[in-house]
């Protein structure tokens, strides 16, 4: 089951922008879907503690780690950006190339997104997302699965995400892309734990 909809019509990132901040959609070719309503807690143990190890691993990197909400658009070629017809919000994205960033968010591909799954999203994250970022090239993309303490990475080889990699929440691991990063899982586990 998908998120809803807001309604059957088509819509850019400029009617987006005149819709009130208190309703919260993202925008995938045009449709809006109705983000899901404040997050759990669990959902929000994982966010921070993912957020805060990408964070210290990059205080020293070039690269930017952002939490949702952000607007990542993602155009389709070079129109203008009330024209672009997809917006998204994940829950974390990593952007090496910073010339993307801009007051509003972000334009363009992230390199890596991390996406925390809850029964309302996950659908939409593992099928409709999953083939949107990798359509727009993003380099990695990884589903974390709380209730079964796993993790889900695409990565982007020749344009298509291959066979994904799943790991359980022990040990480490870390993106291709920003070099340097471990993700200490068995801290993930224990933030479940609380």
């Amino acid at each position: 089951m998908g998120l809803p909809l807001r309604d059957q019509h088509l819509h850019t990132y400029g009617e987006y922008l005149t819709w009130p901040d208190d309703l919260r959609y993202e925008l995938i070719d045009g449709r809006a879907y109705a983000m899901s309503p404040a997050p759990t807690r669990q959902h929000q143990e994982i966010v921070g503690e993912l957020f805060s190890q990408v964070a210290n691993a990059l205080h020293s990197h070039p690269s930017r780690v952002y939490v949702a909400p952000f607007d990542v658009r993602l155009p389709r070629g070079g129109e203008a950006d009330d024209d672009i017809d997809t917006v998204v919000q994940p829950d974390i994205v990593v952007f090496c190339d910073r010339s993307r960033l801009d007051e509003r968010g972000a334009r363009g591909a992230p390199d890596w997104i991390i996406e925390v799954l809850s029964p309302g999203t996950a659908s939409h994250d593992q099928l409709l997302k999953r083939d949107l970022y990798e359509r727009h090239g993003v380099a990695e993309y990884w589903l974390v699965h709380p209730g079964d303490r796993l993790i889900t990475v695409y990565r982007l080889l020749d344009g298509a995400y291959g066979k994904p990699h799943v790991q359980e929440f022990a040990g480490s691991l870390g993106p291709t892309i920003p070099d340097g990063v471990q993700v200490d899982l068995d801290l993930l586990a224990a933030a479940l734990a609380d």
